[in-house]
Formats: structure tokens, sequence, C-alpha cells
């Protein structure tokens, strides 16, 4: 049997409808927590919106709940925009099938879908590279090697989670790369967790080889959890002096989430199958 197809056509109503933030989902209740605190930001940025969180692992609302909710209380579209930083396993298969598993429910309106906060296409949001400068200036700050105007640092650790999907781990790449453009030309080294090489203390060695000694830790998380405390742990025994926090609810991730809706599509499912 053939799997079911899903492609992808422009939407552009004009409004989105009601928000669906859709993350990953943890058993960590901090990962909760800085999911419902970028939701929040959201409903700040645009007041007056529907803004709902859902999960698709290990906690609830699931999207297709959320969804019929929406729906049977008078919602006549919806936008669903994933809160994730790569289109790895999670975004190409597990949000299409949330969606396809709304329709087997009986869900009939209309649902467009962005594409992650990431990188797509090759090009880094502003607003992303802003989020990240921002929460490692804080860091910097925390740890007492900041002052005004000034980010001593001269080399960066990008922490990600991690994938066995190239195409995947090349958008994280291309975060580093602008990453440290946009930091004056820092050089900017990606680290994972799990899955794919190198490992945050091999990150650090190889900025050292470099010359770097004063390193500091991006961190391209949206929530804490133990993949985030794996990376940053061994960029930290290696002796990186600064880790910034998780993206979180930062202002400039809630502004990018609205851009992302501009440009979402209707998922089209091709439910045809062949023996």
């Amino acid at each position: 049997m053939r799997p079911a197809r899903m492609s992808l056509r422009l939407w552009l109503p004009a409004a989105p409808g009601p928000l669906v933030l859709v993350a990953h989902g943890s058993r960590d209740p901090r990962a909760a927590r800085a999911n419902a605190a970028l939701t929040d930001a959201v409903r700040r940025a645009r007041p007056g919106a529907t803004v709902r969180l859902a999960f698709l692992d290990h906690t609830g609302p699931r999207p297709a709940e959320t969804l019929l909710s929406l729906e049977s209380s008078g919602a006549r579209r919806a936008t669903l925009v994933p809160l994730l930083l790569t289109s790895a396993y999670h975004g190409r298969v597990d949000i299409p099938a949330a969606l396809m598993d709304a329709r087997a429910r009986g869900l009939r309106m209309p649902v467009a879908v962005s594409d992650v906060l990431g990188s797509v296409g090759g090009i880094t949001e502003p607003l992303m590279l802003s989020a990240l400068r921002r929460r490692l200036a804080a860091a910097s700050a925390a740890a007492g090697v900041w002052a005004p105007g000034l980010l001593p640092l001269d080399g960066v650790v990008l922490a990600a989670a991690g994938t066995r999907d190239e195409a995947a781990r090349s958008t994280v790449e291309t975060v580093a790369g602008d990453l440290s453009t946009a930091l004056g030309g820092v050089p900017c080294r990606v680290a994972y967790a799990s899955a794919a090489a190198p490992t945050g203390d091999e990150a650090v060695a190889s900025l050292r080889e470099g010359g770097a000694r004063h390193i500091g830790v991006a961190s391209y998380f949206l929530a804490p959890g133990l993949l985030h405390e794996t990376v940053v742990t061994a960029a930290r025994r290696a002796g990186a002096a600064v880790v910034a926090e998780p993206l979180g609810g930062a202002p400039e991730l809630a502004r990018l989430v609205l851009a992302r809706t501009a440009t979402a599509r209707e998922p089209v499912c091709d439910l045809a199958k062949a023996a």
C-alpha cells in the first residue's frame, strides 16, 4: 500500500482565524511553561486574537482536539503554527498526521499550516537572530563578562537538539552561519544533544583549536529539558563560560510566529492508496 500523500497550496485568507501553536511536548514541566510563555507573548502581540496551545506528544491538548473545539465554538478557519525549529520528523510527519487525524474525526473547516520557526529556504529570520543575540547578551551580563555595547566572546556554540535528518541539520548550520555574521564575524559552531555530531564539548574544543578563549553557548531551543541540559552541560564541562537560556517567551519569537502566519498554506490530502 502506498502511504497517503500531502501537498501544499497557497491559502491567503483575509485573516488567519484562530491560531493554534503546536509544540512537541515533553515530560519536563518546564517545557510546557516555556511554551505557555510563548503563547502568552503571541496573545500580547496580537490583542484580541484567539491563540491556543497544543502538543504533539506527552501532554495535551492534542492538535485535533483543539481544532475540533475551535470549530464547534464557531471558528470558520484556523492557522496552525508549528513551534519547531526544523522540519525534521515532527514537522514533516507528525504535523500533517495531526491534521489528518482531525479530518478523520470530522473537522471540516480549512486549516492553514505555516513554516517552522527556524531557517526556511536558506533564510534565517532576523527576529530569530535578534532573540538568540539578546539571550546571549543577557547570559553574558549575568556572568559578569558583558558591558553595554560589548559582547566579549570570541567563539559561540549554537546548541541544538539534534536529528538524523541531514536536510534539517543543514538548516541549523545556516542559523549558525547567520548568527556568526550577526555577531560581527565571531566563529559559531553547531553542537547537538543527540543523533548527530559534534557534541557540546567537541564544539567547544573545535573553537579552542581555532584560538577562541571566551566561548558562549547560544541555546537553539524553545524550552528547557533533558536535551538542552545534555548539550549545554557538555559545553560547560569543556570550558564554555556563558550559557544562554532557551528562547521561550522571547518577544521576537512571538512576532516571528505572527509573521509565519502570513504565508501559511492549506495542506491538501491525497488519500488515494494503491496496492
